[in-house]
């Protein structure tokens, strides 16, 4: 099976679809977590090259927070959860009550509560990702790094082997009254998963 690199409409809605259900899930999760309520706006997906990824995060040079794991299964891949610096101290102290002092030294509560919510938010992608195919997808144990994104990127390369060449990326948002905090969720199949995953909904590529 040839890896497949061009996505068709009826493919990007069964993407965005998922997307928009891993998004439901995830702020219902998050609720449930903290006791209240979560609002997420509805996410934008889209396709992006491994390439680009950095810079739809704001460019290699800059220092992000990531939450990376390795999706085992029918469907291998690498997901990772990325927020600003700025981003992460607006997710801990509007969902979590914890206000961020040092930008460059994070305390380990502040660093478990942002693995936390990264894992429960790639965990709810996937699991809608899975119930959609019927595919067997399944997380390994989230790590968290504080890095520059293209350093992040390389070492998930080194840390996971191969990745394909493209990436979903389902810009998150949520809502904390007038407030927007932004996350970027990237989920990249190895180079033959996307094919089983549009054949398993039905959807195949060309």
């Amino acid at each position: 099976m040839e890896p497949f690199n061009g996505f068709a409409d009826f493919q990007m809605d069964v993407l965005k679809e998922v997307g928009n259900i891993g998004a439901g899930h995830a702020a219902t999760a998050l609720s449930k977590l903290l006791d209240k309520p979560v609002d997420m706006l509805v996410p934008k997906v889209r396709m992006v090259a491994f390439e680009e990824i950095a810079d739809s995060v704001g460019g290699a040079e800059r220092v992000v927070i990531a939450i990376f794991l390795r999706v085992e299964g029918e469907t291998p891949g690498n997901l990772f959860f990325i927020l600003s610096l700025e981003s992460a101290k607006k997710l801990l102290r509007n969902l979590v009550g914890i206000e961020v002092v040092d930008d460059e030294h994070y305390t380990d509560m502040e660093l478990s509560a942002l693995n936390e919510i990264g894992n429960i938010l790639a965990g709810s992608y996937l699991s809608s990702l899975a119930d959609f195919t019927q595919l067997v997808m399944s997380p390994t144990v989230p790590a968290l790094a504080i890095d520059m994104a293209g350093a992040i990127l390389s070492y998930g390369l080194l840390q996971f082997g191969q990745m394909g060449d493209h990436a979903l990326l389902i810009d998150t948002k949520f809502l904390d009254g007038n407030d927007e905090i932004e996350g970027h969720f990237f989920l990249i199949p190895d180079p033959e998963s996307f094919n089983k995953i549009f054949v398993a909904l039905g959807v195949q590529s060309p």
